[in-house]
């Protein structure tokens, strides 16, 4: 059976990191994460994370009583983390809205590292690399190139319909984004 993950505004989240040092979990890559991330949160990538990592990680650092918070960037990889933990994990598991990006406009304390492209901004550029590939070999090479364009925008489509998205997922896998 699947237990619903509960929520998390940021203004609230904001003060419970104040008073309460929770259990906190980021599920974005690890140069998301070494260029920004809540001063406190444990990395755990949405495309490696086990449920019983988690639970170690949890009783190792004391906080076998409260919940998980799940960070990411902006919320939706929190949610499919949450998903993937409610049922594994013995304690509640709260996504906090808007994500990092949030916690930092909210002004809470973060650690930055150096800059590193987001992995929405790396599924960008190789989606429009891939389109544009196919229109240049479809017009210059043979037409059926053409095919390549239409198949990555059937893909965008049913990233958004679906909201998962197997390009990021795959992208997330590359070396630069687990260094």
């Amino acid at each position: 059976m699947m237990t619903k993950f509960k929520t998390i505004d940021t203004a609230t989240f904001k003060d419970v990191h104040a008073s309460d040092a929770p259990f906190v979990i980021d599920v974005r890559t690890a140069g998301e994460y070494k260029g920004v991330h809540v001063d406190g949160a444990h990395l755990f990538p949405l495309q490696d994370l086990k449920p019983e990592s988690v639970e170690k990680a949890r009783i190792a650092a004391g906080k076998e009583d409260g919940p998980v918070y799940v960070l990411c960037k902006g919320g939706q990889r929190a949610e499919m983390a949450a998903k993937q933990l409610c049922d594994d994990v013995k304690c509640d598991v709260i996504v906090v809205e808007g994500g990092t990006d949030a916690c930092v406009t909210a002004g809470m304390p973060v650690n930055r590292g150096q800059g590193v492209m987001s992995l929405e901004r790396q599924v960008r550029i190789a989606a429009g690399f891939l389109v544009l590939t196919g229109v240049l070999l479809g017009t210059f090479v043979a037409p059926g190139f053409y095919g390549l364009s239409g198949f990555v925008g059937a893909g965008l489509m049913f990233a958004g319909i679906t909201n998962t998205c197997a390009m990021g997922m795959l992208i997330a896998k590359m070396p630069w984004n687990n260094a």
